[in-house]
């Protein structure tokens, strides 16, 4: 059963602190007996001569100095994943939460994954429609990618997330097409309103869902992402299924990360995050992608909420680095009415060009996307030149690119909740978008391409 000691050191918020433990490791399973007989469980965090550190996954509270028992179990924390997930919902421990019973066969699995070959992975590459024509047309997301979108406080990153994950599947490949949601931190309202959406939505049935309150122990958001791509690795490379995983919010994660960081008494680095926050970070985003040996993929779409809308701190900094890209939600839509309030200029896929084009998309994506990208460019810099010098002194050519401007907000980056657009009608509507200029202005399209596709009605 593993070895017991008596009695801690001392204990600090979700840490405990034990002496004179010998022959543990880093990420080793611990469970905790209260004074009362109550059992909770641990992880050990750090191991030292004279100390070892384990983080509480449940509450400290109740916990004393002197008749707390420790028992090292000698393994790591694992879980049990098989097919049965698919339609369930769990906390971020993989406790059911929906009243059904734990999953009684499967495999037991390490969430921390294991190591994969770089020369093992396969390049990501096709089309994944997410139905938004913001992302699908300027942005879009390849399958093996993994693509975060960058949102603020207030703004509709859970609406967006949860549309995504009602509408994402990849053309001739729906059968096989399934999510794993992860949210950490969130409220209860927030946690019912997804529960509510892909039930009535019917897409539950294809979701694994991991629920981390805010009312949970902070600790929990460390495990809850992990826990979510442990499964997800296994409906990906053993059912040979494609995986989308959405994990929201990963500011919420870091912040536990930097609670247990100062708990255990480290010296901070940028904005009192821990010094291993990118490799952290990147322990979860780089278990994305495909193999070479295997059907399945994973493609993740973490979300984050910027502090302050600062595109600059640590959190989405250092997400960009390890990341193919970016969306960014915009405040300044968002006061439009624009939803989803996608700012094309600052968003970037840089996997983009592999997963579109002829027989993935349509042959003309590429450059009726750069085509809309280079327009709204120039429109916003002439919105600034009219804040100064006023709309009158503009020339037409400039005001034709206003109006496509305010056109291109309204109608293609805008769309409502339930409307789910087919690549086709998103080209399409590029098109329309296009149009509004002359065209002597299209220079990044052919003429073949604009007698095929920019004339339609």
């Amino acid at each position: 059963m593993g070895r017991e000691y008596i009695g801690v050191q001392k204990i600090s918020g979700p840490l405990i602190f034990i002496q004179g433990v010998t022959d543990v490791g880093y990420g080793e399973m611990v469970e905790i007996v209260s004074p009362t007989g109550e059992l909770r469980h641990g992880m050990v965090l750090a191991t030292g001569r004279d100390v070892t550190v384990v983080e509480v996954y449940e509450e400290t509270a109740g916990l004393s100095t002197a008749e707390t028992k420790v028992r090292f179990l000698g393994k790591p924390f694992e879980i049990l994943v098989s097919r049965e997930m698919l339609g369930r919902i769990f906390n971020g421990l993989c406790l059911p939460l929906d009243g059904a019973p734990p999953l009684f066969e499967g495999e037991r699995r390490n969430i921390n994954g294991l190591p994969i070959n770089p020369t093992s992975r396969a390049y990501p590459r096709d089309f994944i429609q997410t139905g938004i024509s913001a992302i699908d047309g300027m942005n879009t997301l390849v399958r093996g990618q993994k693509l975060p979108i960058f949102s603020g406080s207030g703004l509709p990153h859970n609406r967006l997330a949860a549309q995504i994950v009602r509408q994402a599947q990849i053309p001739g490949m729906e059968q096989e097409f399934a999510i794993v949601f992860a949210a950490m931190g969130i409220q209860y309202e927030v946690a019912d309103f997804f529960r509510r959406s892909f039930e009535e939505s019917g897409a539950l049935k294809n979701v694994v869902m991991f629920l981390n309150l805010a009312s949970d122990p902070s600790i929990e958001r460390i495990v809850t992402p992990r826990v979510a791509l442990t499964a997800a690795e296994y409906l990906a490379f053993e059912e040979n299924m494609h995986l989308l995983v959405v994990l929201t919010d990963m500011t919420n994660y870091c912040e536990a990360l930097r609670e247990v960081a100062t708990a255990k008494g480290e010296i901070p680095s940028r904005k009192g995050y821990p010094g291993y926050l990118y490799s952290d970070l990147a322990s979860i985003y780089e278990r994305a992608g495909r193999l070479n040996d295997r059907e399945g993929s994973i493609t993740q779409i973490p979300i984050l909420t910027m502090p302050d809308d600062d595109i600059t701190h640590p959190i989405p900094d250092l997400t960009g680095y390890i990341t193919e890209g970016q969306m960014v939600l915009d405040r300044s839509l968002y006061i439009k009415g624009i939803y989803p309030p996608i700012n094309v200029l600052p968003s970037l896929s840089r996997l983009m060009s592999d997963g579109i084009g002829k027989d993935r998309t349509r042959a003309d994506h590429s450059d009726i996307s750069s085509q809309l990208y280079a327009s709204y460019a120039r429109a916003k810099g002439i919105e600034r030149l009219a804040t100064i010098m006023g709309e009158e002194e503009l020339s037409s050519i400039d005001k034709q690119y206003l109006k496509f401007s305010e056109e291109f907000e309204r109608r293609f980056v805008n769309q409502g909740e339930t409307v789910n657009r087919s690549i086709f009608e998103t080209l399409d509507l590029a098109w329309e978008m296009a149009c509004i200029l002359p065209e002597r202005e299209l220079t990044r399209v052919t003429d073949e391409e604009i007698k095929i596709y920019g004339r339609k009605k």
